[in-house]
């Protein structure tokens, strides 16, 4: 079936069951970024494929919510079918909710299955729908119906994340959220989100692309641990191992008759932005709202952590280093070279190092006005051939047992022209300004934030997504809490603390032009001044010095630049040999 085949299909089990329009999120039963295809429902449905996004489907009308990265993936995507692309102006404001309510009449039922909404969430739609007389019910999942191959949850083996690696056992985690459970008064602490799951229980999986986690639910409570998982995913030696460490394993969807035989007079914490109203619905006991605990547990990495980082940033450095060494040599003997093709070779180089699980997001490879798309991902037969000129942006990312890495790069393929470098020199001054900051603690994102901008605000240009997110260490590459952002985002309001893993990822983008994007991984770490922090680069790989305009980059910001290039000079420079370390020696050469 096509787009408008498919929604035609929807529609008729729509009337079937008395809906009137049916919300259809991005999310699965976790609240994941990635989701398994079992839940790639908003895709199927419209054909839309960026990471984030909503689709609203009425008896006349559908349309599709996405945010400014997406816009022009949206319009290519949606080309040819009736949904709709809307830009929303704040793209934290559900605003379809208000197309909804226009569309609809008193008494009409708004459908969207609870498994994918989050309590939260279901809380602000129905406080919308009720003020206008619209009800909103939770029990159908449309696509058990309409969605005759669609494929099963993943049952995906499991496997521990040595500690020699993690730096701290499972039971020490466990006792650590049990303590602040003890100072908040709960007895249960329900942990939906798998990144959590997977860094609290030392586990990792495969049943997510990009994020090495297992589709899995935990309940910790003072006297016992649960995890609820698919028996057949967990060996009988990972088994043992976690029954030795008083972890229970439960199959997956009994999880709802655990929450239902809670007693009710106990209290359970839950994170109402991460908890479906599904799961909600099903608790019998006192509920307390709050963040789930191992969120900033896990995003203040420890020292081993950080220092397996540190070394990964090498290992990908070099995988870098050997993929644009190819491409320049490809194109020097005018051999036909693809994004998709350079994606590729990019991940056969990174496969090559030690402790390589895959990439960390699909490879974001722009040349000239594809970079201006800011999450395009190229496609064999229906991408870009690269050639001697122009700007190529780069964007990719590897999982490692070892890290995450998550860097973008903007290489001029030819001479650039004045106004391309002038742009890129003002990211990267950006770049520069963030690396440098030397903050108080308790300093937000949000404060952090306007010196990646300021460079470009200068000249009034700007960029329409955040500046940087928190990274997972083998995990997921977009991690909560921190980041640099606004004001009206969780990762714009979150103090920075020290062993927290940021990206730094100012850009600028033409459309129908080109794209730059400057992107290195910052730890945060103390500064010499008492009561303040800074920022350690992690990131190994040298800057354009071709695309820098040298009249508006002044002496300090050349400084930091040549001590970076002698920095990853010096550590990546060992991983290779031959004419790629020449050629490498060349790129980290110092500015004069």
């Amino acid at each position: 079936m096509n787009t408008n085949e498919r929604l035609s299909a929807l529609r008729a089990s729509m009337k079937k069951n008395g809906l009137s329009a049916y919300i259809i999120p991005s999310s699965d039963a976790h609240q994941s970024e990635y989701v398994a295809d079992h839940w790639k429902c908003r895709e199927w449905i419209s054909g839309f494929t960026g990471s984030a996004g909503t689709v609203v489907v009425t008896q006349d009308n559908a349309g599709l919510w996405t945010d400014s990265r997406y816009f022009l993936q949206g319009e290519q995507e949606l080309s040819g079918s009736e949904i709709e692309l809307y830009k929303p102006k704040d793209r934290f404001a559900s605003e379809y909710m208000h197309w909804i309510v226009d569309q609809l009449s008193a008494g009409d039922t708004v459908g969207i299955h609870g498994d994918v909404c989050s309590l939260s969430l279901f809380e602000r739609y129905e406080n919308t729908l009720q003020a206008n007389k619209i009800s909103l019910n939770t029990s159908h999942d449309l696509f058990t119906e309409v969605w005759s191959d669609r494929s099963p949850i993943p049952k995906n083996n499991i496997f521990e994340h040595d500690i020699s690696f993690a730096g701290k056992s499972r039971l020490e985690k466990i006792e650590d959220i049990r303590s602040k459970m003890s100072a908040l008064g709960v007895d249960h602490h329900l942990i939906t989100t798998l990144d959590d799951i997977a860094w609290i229980f030392n586990i990792r999986g495969n049943d997510v692309e990009f994020n090495p986690v297992t589709i899995a639910y935990a309940l910790i409570s003072k006297n016992d641990v649960a995890v609820f998982i698919d028996p057949e995913k967990v060996d009988d030696s990972l088994y043992h191992i976690l029954q030795q460490d008083w972890v229970s394993l439960k199959p997956y969807d009994s999880i709802l008759e655990k929450l239902n035989k809670l007693p009710e007079e106990d209290t359970i914490l839950l994170d109402p932005n991460t908890c479906s109203i599904t799961l909600s619905k099903a608790i019998n006991c006192n509920k307390k709202r709050g963040k789930t605990i191992s969120q900033l547990m896990k995003a203040i990495k420890n020292e081993t952590e950080i220092g397996h980082t540190r070394s990964v940033m090498a290992k990908d450095g070099a995988a870098l280093a050997k993929t644009f060494y190819w491409l320049e040599q490809s194109l020097k003997q005018n051999k036909r070279v693809t994004e998709a093709e350079f994606a590729d070779v990019l991940a056969t180089h990174r496969s090559e190092m030690p402790g390589y699980k895959g990439e960390s997001f699909p490879a974001i490879i722009g040349y000239k006005a594809n970079g201006a798309i800011i999450h395009y991902r190229p496609k064999h037969g229906d991408c870009a051939e690269i050639h001697a000129d122009g700007i190529l942006l780069a964007d990719s990312g590897g999982q490692y047992l070892d890290g995450t890495t998550d860097i973008t790069r903007t290489i001029a393929l030819g001479t650039p022209t004045t106004e391309e470098k002038r742009n890129f020199t003002l990211v990267l001054q950006g770049n520069i300004a963030l690396s440098r900051a030397t903050f108080p603690k308790g300093t937000t994102g949000a404060q952090l934030d306007i010196l990646a901008r300021k460079p470009l605000w200068d000249h009034g240009l700007n960029y329409g997504h955040g500046t940087g997110h928190g990274v997972g260490f083998f995990l997921n590459v977009h991690e909560g809490p921190q980041g640099f952002a606004g004001l009206n985002s969780e990762r714009g309001t979150t103090a920075h603390q020290a062993g927290m893993i940021t990206s730094n990822e100012p850009g600028y983008y033409k459309e129908g032009a080109y794209g730059i994007r400057v992107e290195n991984l910052l730890v945060t770490v103390p500064s010499d001044k008492d009561g303040f922090l800074e920022f350690e680069t992690l990131s190994l790989y040298p800057i354009d010095i071709k695309l820098i305009d040298e009249a508006i980059f002044d002496k300090r910001e050349k400084a930091w630049l040549n001590r970076y290039h002698y920095k990853v000079l010096n550590a990546v420079g060992p991983l290779l040999e031959g004419d790629v370390k020449s050629w490498f020696e060349l790129k980290c050469r110092p500015m004069n």
